[in-house]
C-alpha cells in the first residue's frame, strides 16, 4: 500500500511539473559579426592562392579564416567573425561563408 502511495505521488508531482508557470524562452536573435561574404562572392570559382585568401579575407572584414578542401574535418562551433572558404580538388572556390 506504502509503494502504490509512493508511485501515485510521484505520478502527481512528475505531472505537476510539466504546467511550469515560467514563459517559454524567446529565440535567441542571429548573432552578427565582423564577418561580410556579400563583400566577395565575385572570387567563386577562381584559384585559391594564398594572395587571394588573403585579400578575400581583409575584403570580407573576417578576425579569423578557414580554409576547407574535400573530406577536411571542421568542427561546428559558429564564430562570426570567421570566412570559411570552400574549396574542390584543384583548390577553386566553390563556397563562401561566415562562421
Amino acid at each position: 500500500m506504502a509503494l502504490r502511495h509512493s508511485l501515485a505521488s510521484f505520478s502527481l508531482l512528475a505531472l505537476l511539473a510539466g504546467c511550469s508557470s515560467q514563459p517559454a524562452t524567446p529565440p535567441v536573435a542571429e548573432i552578427s559579426g565582423d564577418c561580410n561574404v556579400e563583400q566577395v562572392q565575385g572570387v567563386l570559382g577562381q584559384h585559391a592562392s594564398a594572395e587571394r585568401i588573403r585579400q578575400v579575407q581583409q575584403q570580407a572584414s573576417a578576425k579569423t579564416l578557414r580554409v576547407l578542401a574535400p573530406g577536411d574535418a571542421a568542427t561546428m562551433d559558429y564564430n562570426p567573425q570567421r570566412l570559411n572558404i570552400d574549396i574542390d580538388e584543384s583548390e577553386v572556390i566553390i563556397r563562401l561563408s561566415c562562421g
